[in-house]
């Protein structure tokens, strides 16, 4: 343990990491740096500067990473359609790669030899943490206090903090009746009153909608611009890529979209439960399939599809930067060049109606596909020898089971 000099700490100014800062100094007898990311979680993080500063730490990076989160990591995501085990939007794993790559960077920066997370040993983050920190630094330590400290209760971790003078906040005393995680793109509930599968979340569980049963009696009208598969607009306005998804969760929000309660198969070999909200990315996901029915190629479309939930079980497995994940992505990327146009949708009591699309890139023909005159566009009797030869494998077989 005293071969580590200096540490890079995954910081959120909370209980929890204080707590993992203090003993890291205690048991490494080192030097700690702290890296605060604002990934859109709705807290003040520039509290946690106080607090490291209090600590002892003398490098402390607090920054604002959502545009080159949604940039950089949700909307590649999103290019794909992504979802594991056909329902999750994977708003927790896909920020996962994101606070390990600063953290190798600011390592580097500062010559330190090792980084921490705390995440539990129990979690998929902990795997997601430390496949992204050794695919960027092969001979980097890593260090979970939760799989190597002796605390077995949260009596155990208050009490060691108020043996080492870290604030307990009087809400973070007893036990928390559920833990959230929470970014730009998504909050995750879990655990105490969520464990039981058979019981449905109390409302107080959510953290970014509304009820549907709540929400307003009549439809919200949008209109979401695409380029290349990303969104760039609402209703004619050009927006960011952070602005962009937080205009998209208030429209979510309001309008009682985006909740799931999911029973997920975590890569650690259990099953879990988690209340998930997705406001923004339920809406640009339905937009994004719309524009793509009228851009993509069936066999692009239908390729895409199946490649989907490997590409997704990449990201929620950890493996955001594997070659396997890079060579999907540039497959995905191909597909999106002409995915352009724009999709009017309608919000209401949580559903999404797709009203209308159109695009200049449009490989749908009212010509051909009209019931009326198409002018020679289609000779349907092109069909009969496309369908003869589609049954001639089935004919065969349908004689040769006669004969038995």
């Amino acid at each position: 343990m005293s071969s580590v000099k200096k540490v890079v700490l995954a910081y959120s100014g909370g209980l929890d990491t204080s707590i993992i800062l203090k003993w890291l100094q205690n048991t490494y007898d080192c030097e700690v740096v702290t890296f605060t990311a604002d990934l859109g979680q709705g807290e003040e993080i520039e509290p946690a500067r106080a607090k490291a500063e209090k600590m002892g730490c003398k490098d402390i990076f607090i920054e604002d990473v959502r545009e080159d989160f949604v940039e950089n990591y949700v909307f590649p995501m999103f290019r794909a359609n992504a979802l594991y085990e056909g329902v999750y939007l994977l708003g927790t794993a896909i920020a996962r790669p994101l606070i390990a790559k600063r953290q190798i960077e600011i390592a580097h920066e500062v010559g330190a030899d090792a980084v921490a997370h705390g995440a539990t040993g129990k979690g998929n983050d902990q795997v997601r943490f430390e496949l992204s920190c050794y695919a960027l630094d092969p001979e980097i330590k890593i260090i979970a206090p939760w799989r190597e400290w002796d605390f077995k209760s949260r009596t155990d971790l208050i009490a060691y903090a108020e043996t080492n003078d870290i604030p307990v906040p009087t809400d973070k005393r007893g036990e928390a009746p559920f833990s959230v995680d929470a970014n730009l793109l998504h909050s995750s509930s879990e655990g105490k009153v969520l464990e039981d599968p058979w019981m449905s979340p109390p409302e107080y569980v959510f953290q970014r909608t509304i009820s549907p049963e709540q929400a307003p009696d009549k439809t919200t009208e949008i209109e979401i611009g695409f380029e290349k598969g990303n969104p760039v607009s609402i209703d004619g306005e050009q927006l960011s890529p952070a602005n962009m998804l937080t205009r998209l969760n208030e429209l979510g929000r309001d309008n009682g979209i985006g909740r799931i309660d999911l029973v997920e198969n975590r890569f650690v070999g259990m099953k879990s439960r988690g209340v998930y909200e997705t406001p923004g990315g339920t809406i640009l996901l339905a937009a994004h399939r719309a524009i793509e029915s009228i851009t993509l190629d069936r066999g692009a479309a239908h390729l895409k599809d199946e490649l989907m939930p490997r590409y997704a079980e990449l990201i929620y497995f950890g493996f955001w930067f594997s070659p396997e994940r890079e060579m999907l992505q540039a497959a995905i990327d191909l597909s999106q060049q002409h995915v352009e146009g724009n999709v009017r949708l309608g919000l209401y009591k949580g559903n999404i109606t797709v009203l209308g699309r159109e695009s200049a890139r449009s490989l749908y023909s009212e010509k051909i596909v009209t019931f009326e005159d198409d002018a020679g566009q289609y000779d349907q009797q092109d069909a009969e020898g496309f369908i003869k030869l589609n049954a001639l494998r089935l004919k065969l077989l349908a004689n040769r089971n006669r004969r038995q």
